[in-house]
């Protein structure tokens, strides 16, 4: 089950750019569809995919669907308590162990907005939890109860939340990643050297729904997610920029911090008996 929840969180990405079906209602009505399956509200989903599209690699536009990042510098000017807020919101555990389920389980079934007009953000976000919770109790009586129901929901809801939440994290937090200032963000340059190509095993692949590809997603949000791999095929370049193999990957884990100087993702210890500059 978590496997399928896994493959059609592409397909629901396709829906919000428009590119999985000819017509824009089709793609909304079945990302809505999906939504159910999915757990995420598929509107406001489909708003903060599209600031986190139209603004990655931008320093000054840091903060729509990605993951929080500070610099060097504004790492070293914080105060002793903010630095220690930071370290624990990028600790691994804490920001996808046990962030990645609370996010889809808490955060989620709320209505942030996200640019939203506040009745479309409600009413996106309530229907959804309106349904899920009626189609949980339908469940609980056809079983006879609601705890044989969330023995089966809820690990099966926090394996696809992991997983996801990885791939969500090493889709941009790896180390030759790209960020600029304002004046100097390019969104070519932001797509192919701000993004990934998580070159997964074959099966992992398909099951992911060519996530992996997000360096090719980026460039062209129109693509199908079924379409990435041949785009890979027929540009030779492309598989060559922001390779990140499994074994790769698990060394983004400790970095944290954007090197204005390097141009590099650094880890904390990058920083340790530094002092901000006066």
């Amino acid at each position: 089950m978590w496997a399928c929840l896994m493959a059609l969180e592409m397909p629901a990405s396709s829906c919000g750019h428009g590119s999985f079906l000819p017509s824009r209602r089709g793609n909304d009505w079945l990302g809505r569809a999906l939504s159910l399956l999915t757990v995420t509200p598929y509107d406001s989903w489909k708003r903060a995919h599209a600031l986190h599209h139209a603004s990655t690699g931008d320093l000054s536009r840091r903060g729509s669907g990605d993951i929080h990042t500070l610099t060097v510098r504004e790492y070293l000017a914080l105060p002793r308590g903010s630095r220690l807020r930071y370290r624990l919101y990028r600790n691994p555990f804490l920001l996808i162990v046990l962030g990645s389920p609370l996010n889809l389980l808490l955060l989620q079934p709320l209505p942030s907005g996200v640019g939203l007009p506040w009745r479309t953000a409600w009413r996106d976000v309530l229907a959804l939890d309106a349904v899920l919770l009626a189609g949980l109790g339908l469940l609980a009586l056809g079983v006879g109860g609601v705890e044989p129901v969330l023995w089966v929901f809820l690990p099966v809801i926090s394996l696809a939340a992991w997983i996801g939440g990885w791939l969500f994290y090493v889709q941009h937090q790896y180390e030759e990643t790209v960020w600029d200032e304002a004046d100097a963000w390019d969104f070519h340059r932001a797509a192919l050297g701000g993004s990934s190509y998580y070159v997964l095993p074959r099966v992992l692949q398909w099951f992911t729904g060519n996530v992996g590809l997000h360096h090719v997603h980026h460039l062209n949000s129109r693509i199908p997610n079924y379409r990435l791999q041949e785009c890979l095929d027929v540009h030779e370049i492309l598989g060559c920029v922001g390779r990140l193999t499994l074994r790769e990957s698990l060394g983004c884990l400790n970095l944290a911090l954007w090197d204005e100087d390097a141009r590099k993702l650094v880890g904390f210890a990058r920083v340790r008996g530094l002092k901000p500059a006066r």
